[in-house]
């Protein structure tokens, strides 16, 4: 799904009540988040909040009550976020804002921060190039199954009864543990177990912004009515079930997560946005998501898997409650994984591009779900769906622009089948060929009285839809055979033939069309996204409150679902952190997300570049690093680390000071310096720019790293020294590399050049992206 920005200027009347005669809608209250850094731990929690509201109490003035200035206080951090989030008048942030102690002070918009809406785990083994059971089984076992590992899952709660947590077998909770099960509505400490550990809702932040939940929508409790967080929960360590499939027999094989015996920890911070279907997407207010970082650093969790996200702006750093929450959890060594975001293929869309986290952007599997179309004259024309569909005899196949209601459309929308457009005299008894791959051209094709849909799709995967009706999807250039059978056929015919899965199909992956593109518009000098995962029709775990469409009209029941986003690739990737956290407990988070980076494959099944949706050779700012090879992640050979103090000295490069502990140097190295395991230099003024990496060995004593180099075009990379050799483990060396900009150089002028370089010996091949512009 898509990131949808909804400005909301109002004062509801539950916030008068809140605040009684202190608020007016005139002054434009609004829900702010109020900043302070960390906590030194010498208060206690009544102290911790008392001192949150005497920020309030004096901004509020004298004559304020103290009943009515805890009213205006919606969340107090105490664990390790020293803040607060309030209910606040523009003129009483301005007071805030200059107080002693205050680092940000920025709105909790609750629809700003989105979620990024099987077989998966079988492709990422054929991409490590060796067999499934030296890759991906001998993995699980080495890491245990990940059964010590915590992992917090931040989204829309989750449907416990799911056989995907069952907890048969499991081990006891681990003693570091120290979460909640938090009852409420339809959820009591029944529903946790040794799988699901702890379970947690945040609403407050969502209630003060958006009025009181609508709880015939939701459950004020951790359930999960929407299907995204039980998907995405699943996804990371769901156990193993025999014979799941979505609806129609589709996919239907063992489901599993990533890390089967990993713990989960549930944090539902999303809520339904008022007025709106599930379908359109859910709301997770930013002080809500910062309280959910607070307890689930102080729970104990270990890794942390968030599929949600905004499109970054220039305030991202400071006013962004996942980075920086995220940033309060890698200190405490939390990995963090998040979804790149799902506004592809348009450039410069990627979110959560904070250099602590990893970001996950998503490509497809080799697995597609053929439902071929016959025609009339014996042409089989591909098609793909996971509709159930009975086998029908011919019936007259028209193109939807040639049957629609005169007026109802224009140039630009004619065939598209938008609701209400279509004649049921022209339609009734009819296949009808749609150029729009959406859910609402096959219900109007329903609703005009029409057999079957036919839609078309413009890119070279097709993401699946368990439409209501007969209905199956073709590429564009099936989509022209059809047109042209229409216009020179005297009778067209067509049915449709019952789908069926197909295992194998190459090339794979393809970077999804939807999937979030850099450069990195906070900062282009830090490459993002890191990684690709498997995120196109991904089966997992679903919530029986929700449909497999998610609208009011779709009443069907589902214990597994097909989803599609970034939101599905970044558990993937979870799950591996969960395994490698096991093997390696003594790995920084920056060394994971270094081992997964320069082990990744820029190269599909069969040995050929990844490709984009639109059939080119997808680059680095699609697919960061590359696709992920979990078994390969584990023995990287060496490792680019860096510390929250190297963090404190990037933001130091952006004018940005977030621990009020630390003081930036006099003289503050540029952004790419920053100890990444990728390269990128935006805006390169001048011929030359020299910057430094340092290696740490993690491979085996007495070796030595070669270097390898593919220069971006119009450019020359230099690398000194050109071999690294290493005594023993954990030794560093660091190394210099020079770009120079090349005389000859034909490139134009603020435009990405990309190329690589490795260091290998032998046995391991640590590779990392280069992406350089010049003014």
């Amino acid at each position: 799904m898509k990131n949808h920005h909804i400005i909301v200027f109002f004062c509801s009347l539950f916030l008068i009540m809140r605040l009684g005669s202190f608020v007016s809608c005139t002054e434009e209250t609004k829900v702010y988040i109020v900043y302070l850094g960390e906590h030194n731990g010498d208060k206690t929690l009544k102290e911790i909040e008392d001192h949150h509201c005497s920020f309030l109490h004096s901004v509020k003035g004298t004559t304020t009550s103290k009943e009515d200035v805890r009213a205006s206080l919606v969340h107090s951090y105490k664990n390790v976020i020293n803040g607060f989030s309030a209910v606040l008048t523009p003129q009483e942030v301005d007071m805030i804002s200059g107080m002693e102690g205050v680092v940000s002070v920025f709105h909790s918009d609750p629809y700003e921060i989105r979620p990024h809406t099987t077989r998966s785990w079988d492709f990422v083994s054929l991409l490590e190039g060796t067999s499934l059971l030296n890759s991906r089984e001998e993995l699980l076992q080495n890491a245990s199954y990940g059964k010590d590992i915590i992992v917090g899952v931040m989204d829309s709660g989750v449907w416990p009864e799911s056989s995907s947590f069952n907890d048969e077998g499991m081990e006891p909770v681990p003693k570091s543990w120290n979460g909640i099960c938090q009852e409420g509505v339809a959820f009591n400490a029944s529903h946790c177990n040794r799988k699901l550990i702890g379970a947690r809702y945040y609403l407050k932040g969502y209630e003060a912004a958006a009025g009181p939940l609508n709880e015939t929508r939701d459950f004020r409790s951790p359930r999960d009515v929407y299907g995204h967080g039980t998907h995405t929960a699943g996804t990371v360590g769901g156990r193993r079930v025999a014979n799941a499939s979505a609806i129609g027999g589709f996919a239907k094989g063992t489901a599993t997560g990533g890390a089967p015996n990993v713990r989960l920890a549930i944090y539902k911070v999303c809520w339904p946005v008022p007025d709106q279907s599930l379908a359109e997407g859910n709301a997770c207010a930013t002080d809500d998501i910062l309280a959910a970082f607070d307890d689930a650093i102080a729970d104990g969790v270990h890794v942390l898997s968030i599929s949600l996200g905004s499109l970054p702006t220039s305030t991202y750093y400071t006013e962004n409650a996942i980075a920086i929450g995220s940033l309060h959890a890698v200190k405490k060594n939390i990995v963090v994984a998040c979804s790149a975001g799902n506004d592809g293929p348009t450039p410069s869309t990627v979110g959560n591009v904070a250099p602590w986290v990893i970001t996950v952007g998503a490509s497809s599997i080799d697995r597609v779900f053929s439902s071929p179309i016959m025609l009339g004259n014996g042409m089989i024309v591909e098609g793909q769906t996971v509709t159930p569909i009975r086998r029908r005899r011919l019936h007259p196949l028209v193109y939807a622009g040639d049957v629609e209601i005169r007026g109802t459309t224009a140039s630009n929308t004619t065939g598209t089948c938008l609701p209400g457009t279509l004649s049921r005299n022209l339609v009734r008894g009819k296949v009808v060929l749609c150029i729009n791959n959406v859910r609402e051209a096959s219900m109007e094709v329903k609703r005009a009285g029409g057999v079957a849909a036919i839609l078309g799709n413009r890119f070279n995967e097709i993401q699946v839809t368990p439409f209501l009706d007969p209905t199956t999807v073709v590429f564009s250039y099936s989509l022209n055979t059809l047109l042209t059978y229409i216009r020179t056929e005297k009778n067209p015919m067509a049915t449709l033939v019952p789908g069926n899965t197909l295992i194998g199909s190459k090339p794979a992956p393809v970077m999804a069309s939807f999937t979030s593109k850099g450069p990195n518009v906070v900062d282009p000098n830090i490459l993002k996204p890191d990684i690709t995962a498997p995120g196109f029709n991904i089966l997992a775990a679903w919530s029986e409150a929700s449909s497999p469409l998610k609208m009011p009209e779709d009443r069907r029941v589902v214990k597994y679902n097909m989803q599609s986003g970034t939101s599905m690739s970044c558990p993937h990737v979870s799950g591996v952190i969960a395994l490698l956290k096991s093997i390696h407990p003594d790995w920084s988070s920056a060394a994971i997300r270094s081992a997964l980076m320069t082990t990744s494959t820029i190269n599909n099944v069969v040995g050929r570049p990844i490709k984009n949706a639109t059939g080119d050779d997808a680059n680095p700012f699609e697919y960061g690093s590359g696709h992920f090879r979990p078994s390969r992640a584990v023995d990287p050979g060496l490792v680019y680390d860096a510390t929250y103090t190297d963090y404190l000295l990037y933001l130091c490069s952006q004018n940005i000071s977030l621990d009020s502990s630390f003081s930036c140097p006099e003289k503050v190295t540029t952004a790419s310096n920053l100890n990444y395991p990728s390269l990128a230099i935006a805006n390169m003024r001048g011929s030359i720019r020299t910057v430094t990496r340092v290696v740490t060995n993690v491979g085996k004593d007495n070796s030595t790293y070669v270097l390898g180099v593919r220069s971006p075009p119009g450019y020359v990379v230099d690398i000194v020294p050109k071999s690294l050799h290493f005594s023993k483990l954990g030794e560093k060396h660091s190394f210099n590399i020079t770009i120079i900009r090349a005389q000859s150089s034909v490139e134009r002028r603020n435009e990405f050049s990309f190329g690589w370089y490795t260091w290998s010996d032998g046995v391991h091949v640590v590779r990392s992206p280069i992406a350089v512009s010049s003014t």
